[in-house]
């Protein structure tokens, strides 16, 4: 039961990255609009985009989880700055702690593995 379980969290967590890719592709210009805030090229939204859809698969498939969920992780919490907006936007206080609680469970997976169900090339 514990490796079923590994697997549909891992699955559900590499949506949100794998959604976060296709957004990204889909309509760039809210992240590059959050990268040119704080002075950092706005072409970075692509190579971003392909982080988070490598990650996500990877997350998935399991092969190198621990090291793919540490960076998420760090990721995570990175990229939580632009919802730090305790006056403009209240709402994003959410999403700042969201960031956060998920990059927590990316470093249990990290600490735990992946489990029995990876791919293994």
């Amino acid at each position: 039961m514990s490796n079923f379980l590994n697997l549909i969290g891992r699955i559900l967590i590499a949506l949100l990255f794998i959604g976060g890719a296709v957004q990204k592709v889909t309509d760039p210009a809210p992240v590059q609009a959050m990268l040119l805030s704080i002075h950092v090229p706005s072409w970075l939204v692509w190579p971003l985009a392909a982080i988070n859809l490598v990650a996500g698969i990877a997350l998935i498939s399991g092969p190198r989880i621990r090291v793919w969920a540490v960076l998420l992780a760090l990721y995570c919490m990175a990229t939580s700055y632009f919802h730090w907006q305790l006056r403009a936007d209240p709402w994003q206080v959410t999403i700042f702690v969201k960031n956060w609680a998920i990059a927590g469970g990316l470093l249990i997976l990290a600490a735990q593995g992946p489990g029995r169900w990876v791919w293994r090339p």
